[in-house]
């Protein structure tokens, strides 16, 4: 089967699963029922005719062979993956991207970007246009088992919220009784508002737009009574905004948005190296180790410092890199604190606390395994 075939089935299996989910809890009808068989045919058809993808081949081979990483981002997200007016690629998504170009290159810079709609993200990874999926996206097993993919560590633990203009005078989400709200369509925010509403008794008149850009354009020209997306986004928004003092997020988190890299299922090596080189972000704030003083730290005789920067060999050739792989990562883009503060900091435009994103030993839920 072609590339374009399994991009164009993945896609229709993809909508299908999404429109069974919307149905909640309603009995189901013949409808559904015919949707739960379309899913399952265009499952078996991609599982049995599809060809393999590249990841078959060896992601690490094919990126070393053409000199670079394709990832997919976001494009409209400031502080997590957005080109500036310059055309340089920033944000917190993206300094992890460079910590794998690091990794594999001992260069930041080996990486072209593509920016991907909700939509169309899944199948650029699945069909090979992308190499590692770097783009604000939830983990849920349904992703997980049924995309042909698998998600990385979380580099970001969100959760989806409420933006509004604060003339409306809403104090609380439960104000929202038939809001006229804008959302995303083929995402967990769609199906979370949903739910959010009809446990809630309430009503809302959805607005759906697919790409990200028109989505807020809407918001701002008062299309919508308010934007619902995860609050990481919603802060980047309300940033770039004409005037982002006349709105508000409103203090209600309705989900949880485990926000995680995606590669392509069944190529461990490649998620092997994808994984840790977030990893090491964390575990160097963990170790105390920063842009800064990573030269100085090489002469520590801590033997955990010592593994992780690679004085004391054997993780890098665990990983198939240098050993120093780590400590190159580091020295380029700083620890995982660092990249936070960099990108969407209190002292940013963003203004976003480390709250569950501090580390573990600050009451935080960020955690790195030992490296070792």
């Amino acid at each position: 089967m072609s590339k374009t075939k399994l991009v164009i089935i993945s896609s229709v299996f993809l909508f299908l699963t999404l429109t069974l989910f919307s149905c909640g809890e309603k009995e189901e009808s013949q409808e559904v029922n015919n949707l739960k068989s379309e899913i399952t045919d265009l499952k078996t058809q991609l599982e049995k005719k599809s060809e393999p993808v590249p990841a078959s081949k060896g992601t690490l081979e094919t990126v070393l062979k053409k000199g670079f990483i394709q990832v997919g981002v976001n494009g409209s997200v400031f502080g997590f993956g957005k080109a500036d007016d310059k055309g340089v690629w920033k944000g917190l998504d993206v300094d992890c991207a460079k910590a794998v170009s690091i990794a594999v290159f001992g260069s930041p810079d080996k990486l072209k970007f593509t920016p991907l709609t909700a939509k169309t993200r899944f199948t650029a990874l699945q069909s090979g246009e992308i190499d590692m999926l770097f783009r604000n996206c939830t983990q849920t097993l349904s992703r997980d088992t049924a995309l042909g993919l698998d998600f990385c560590v979380v580099n970001y633990y969100d959760g989806q919220g409420f933006l509004i203009p604060k003339k409306l005078g809403i104090k609380s989400a439960k104000d929202l009784d038939g809001a006229t709200v804008c959302v995303l369509p083929g995402t967990t925010t769609e199906l979370n508002v949903a739910d959010y509403f009809r446990t809630n008794g309430m009503k809302m008149n959805p607005v759906v737009i697919e790409n990200t850009a028109e989505l807020n354009k809407a918001f701002f020209a008062g299309r919508c009574d308010c934007l619902t997306s995860d609050a990481s986004q919603l802060a980047g928004q309300r940033a770039v905004a004409p005037n982002p003092d006349d709105y508000m997020i409103l203090p209600e988190i309705i989900s949880k948005e485990p926000l995680a890299p995606a590669v392509r299922h069944g190529d461990n090596k490649w998620k092997d190296i994808v994984n840790y080189s977030v990893l090491a972000l964390i575990n160097a704030e963990e170790l105390g180790i920063t842009s800064k003083n990573v030269d100085e730290m090489l002469k520590s005789e801590n033997p955990k410092i010592k593994r992780f920067l690679g004085v004391t060999e054997g993780n890098g050739k665990a990983l198939g890199l240098d050993e120093n792989f780590a400590y190159n990562i580091i020295k380029m883009v700083g620890n995982y604190g660092e990249i936070f503060e960099r990108n969407v900091g209190v002292n940013t435009q963003l203004g976003i606390e480390r709250g569950l994103n501090a580390l573990w030993t600050d009451g935080g839920l960020m955690y790195s395994p030992p490296f070792k």
